[in-house]
């Protein structure tokens, strides 16, 4: 029996939209700029500053998050233990955890894919 994956991961990827991450001004213009309930800006958001913190995680712990997400998407997971405990530079109160955490999944495949591709 495998041991259930820890939501709590997922708070650790997402920690740089917090506030509390390191000060930078353009990340930060850059994710208040964004629309994140538009699934187009949420996906531009997490290429321009998820994507190279993603992969620069060891291939392990890529895995583990694309199979975490997963878990807990099939499971109807409604995130809100992660989101409860992030305040982000995000404009907009994120109005579906679920579609935000969907297209988070969609990104983190697409970039595992691509780094399997080159």
């Amino acid at each position: 029996m495998k041991p259930t994956p820890e939501l709590s991961s997922l708070r650790n990827l997402l920690f740089i939209f917090d506030i509390d991450y390191t000060d930078d001004d353009e990340r930060e213009q850059i994710i208040a700029s964004k629309d994140v309930n538009n699934r187009d800006e949420l996906s531009e958001l997490f290429d321009q500053v998820l994507q190279p913190e993603f992969i620069a995680y060891p291939k392990s712990a890529r895995d583990r998050f694309i199979k975490t997400l997963e878990f807990y998407l099939e499971k109807d997971e409604n995130f809100d233990a992660i989101f409860d405990k992030l305040s982000t530079y995000f404009d907009d109160e994120i109005e579906d955890h679920q579609h935000f955490m969907t297209v988070l999944l969609e990104c983190l495949t697409k970039y595992e894919s691509n780094i399997q591709n080159q």
